[in-house]
């Protein structure tokens, strides 16, 4: 024998399945986009790889981003307290010429140097400050133009007395001088921070960055 619901009992159990329904809808359909937490078989990406940009600065290592081509006079005279300079002394007149290069070290640069915005427009790089190598001596261009010598400095010469170890001293005296200058020159470490954030504008611009604002560090105080 049948038995049929009331109306009203069929109308209850009809909302009944369609809930049930729409619920078991929403957890299959909807639910892992909305409820993740929910979902055992969820995963997430995590982005854990270094810049490009990094990568290309740790690449470079050292940029020599200015160089100066340098000349000096070097005039080094020796004289014996008590004789004259044509019985024992020396005057030695060079023209010392050679370069220094101006230079920003990329070799400890890590994560923190750069500040990259989220969406990886626009970045701000941290660099220590330009130093200046040591002077390198052109000996092709260097070249001694006057060489007077006392007659016992001369006899001296004639049996081999110290003339390579006076040639090193020359030498490092024009090394020194060039360096002197190098450092006199007040706008060969700027010229090369500008240089250095003109590559690396270029080098970003090149990587997608459209803003990139380049940073040195102050030089120590020495």
């Amino acid at each position: 024998m049948t038995r049929i619901l009331p109306f009203r009992g069929a109308v209850r159990v009809g909302l009944a399945i369609v809930v049930a329904l729409a619920g078991v809808l929403a957890v299959v359909v909807v639910g892992p986009r909305l409820l993740p937490d929910l979902d055992p078989f969820a995963t997430e990406t995590l982005d854990r790889s270094q810049p490009a940009l990094l990568q290309s600065l740790q690449r470079i290592d050292e940029y020599r981003a200015a160089r100066a081509n340098l000349q000096q006079i070097v005039d080094v005279e020796k004289d014996a307290k008590h004789l004259p300079s044509f019985i024992k002394g020396e005057r030695t007149v060079m023209v010392a010429a050679g370069d220094v290069d101006a230079t920003v070290d990329f070799r400890a640069i890590g994560p923190n140097a750069l500040r990259v915005s989220p969406d990886r427009r626009e970045v701000v790089i941290t660099l220590p400050a330009a130093r200046l190598s040591r002077a390198r001596l052109d000996l092709d261009r260097t070249r001694v133009v006057d060489h007077d010598r006392g007659v016992l400095d001369r006899v001296g010469e004639m049996v081999g007395d110290g003339g390579a170890d006076d040639q090193r001293q020359l030498l490092a005296q024009a090394q020194r001088k060039l360096d002197a200058a190098a450092h006199a020159d007040r706008d060969l470490l700027p010229a090369a921070e500008r240089n250095t954030a003109q590559m690396l504008r270029r080098l970003a611009g090149a990587l997608g960055y459209k803003r990139v604002t380049v940073r040195f560090q102050k030089p120590p105080i020495v």
